[in-house]
């Protein structure tokens, strides 16, 4: 395994500069060894103990480009929540942002992805050739990226919906290297939303539509009709949508979305088993929902909550309202900063 690790220099406020790193590996995806690069940012300092680092995982539009001032000047997607002082302290924790297979921003030079976008060896284009991963894989992916740092496992695991699948999916596969885990806006497994509408949906819109219209798509269940009155009743959904495109890619988008609905906690472990494990390794487990979400309906959260609390499990299960929909898991982070603050603190079993 090769990987380089560029560390920003140790700034504070809305200058702070990330640090850089690229997992390069070779990785079975799809039972086919397949070259991949993904790169990743970095916030705070490793310690000595090698026992503060947290994995954040981006939610399906979103990159490594969690915190911090992106290059337009605007702040990083999770930015209220990482930083000196904030829940996720990045003067106590070292906080690693990677992104996954088929990033959806592609086109952007600085996003370090692999995907059916990128090239292949042969210099063209991957395309219909890029295997069929899984969220298994992409857990294979960020393991590998652990060991790489020479960490023996995570302090937390955590992200908002597509990132918060690959938290929980961490939570299911290897509870005992991620001992405290934050899905934020998510679901235990894809419900009929996802299964049902969108995903029938986005293939239509990107056969009819192209990339515009699939990125239409995603707005209008990201935001919502509510969230998009309240973002857009002022300014241009059109150029939102067109200035997205620059960087956007079509496949990506519809190969994270096939991903995404093969997220079932219940197909990686059963159940009643997946919660004895999670009693044994003492796991703490944050959940919280937007109460309207197009996306990822509450109740589904609701009901995994009342589950696995009733077989032991340290689980703590948070609703909120947000007028920008699912969206509010990045826009409305002030309706579970602090419980995510208590779960870091959360003292865990060695």
């Amino acid at each position: 395994m090769q990987h380089h690790a560029h560390e920003g220099r140790a700034m504070t406020g809305d200058d702070r500069s990330p640090g850089t790193l690229v997992l390069d590996v070779v990785a079975p995806l799809g039972n086919q060894p397949v070259p991949v690069r993904l790169g990743a940012h970095t916030w705070g300092e490793l310690n000595a103990a090698r026992d503060n680092a947290v994995l954040v995982c981006h939610y399906y539009t979103g990159t490594m480009r969690a915190a911090g001032r992106t290059p337009d000047g605007t702040p990083g997607w999770w930015d209220t929540l990482i930083g000196p002082g904030r829940a996720v302290d990045t003067s106590r924790y070292f906080v690693v942002c990677a992104n996954t297979l088929s990033n959806v921003q592609a086109g952007d030079p600085a996003v370090v992805t692999t995907g059916p976008a990128t090239l292949h060896p042969d210099g063209q284009p991957w395309g219909a050739r890029f295997p069929t991963w899984d969220l298994g894989d992409l857990h294979a992916l960020q393991l590998q990226l652990m060991h790489a740092l020479g960490v023996a496992r995570w302090h937390a695991v955590i992200g908002p919906s597509f990132g918060g699948m690959q938290a929980l999916q961490w939570a299911a596969r290897t509870p005992q290297l991620a001992p405290r885990v934050a899905a934020i806006a998510t679901s235990p497994a894809a419900g009929p939303a996802l299964q049902g509408a969108f995903a029938p949906l986005l293939r239509d819109v990107a056969a009819s539509g192209g990339l515009e219209s699939a990125l239409r798509l995603i707005s209008l269940f990201g935001f919502g009709a509510d969230g998009l009155q309240r973002n857009f009743s002022a300014t241009d959904f059109g150029a939102y949508l067109r200035s997205r495109m620059g960087v956007a890619s079509l496949p990506h988008i519809l190969d994270i979305g096939r991903v995404v609905l093969t997220h079932d906690l219940a197909q990686v472990c059963a159940l009643e088993t997946l919660y004895a494990r999670w009693r044994g390794a003492g796991l703490n487990l944050l959940t919280a929902n937007v109460e309207v979400d197009q996306f990822f309906p509450a109740a589904e959260m609701r009901a995994f909550a009342q589950a696995s609390l009733a077989a032991g499990v340290a689980h703590t299960h948070l609703e909120f309202p947000s007028v920008h929909g699912h969206l509010g898991c990045v826009l409305d982070t002030a309706a579970f900063a602090q419980p995510l603050r208590a779960l870091l603190c959360a003292p865990v079993s060695d």
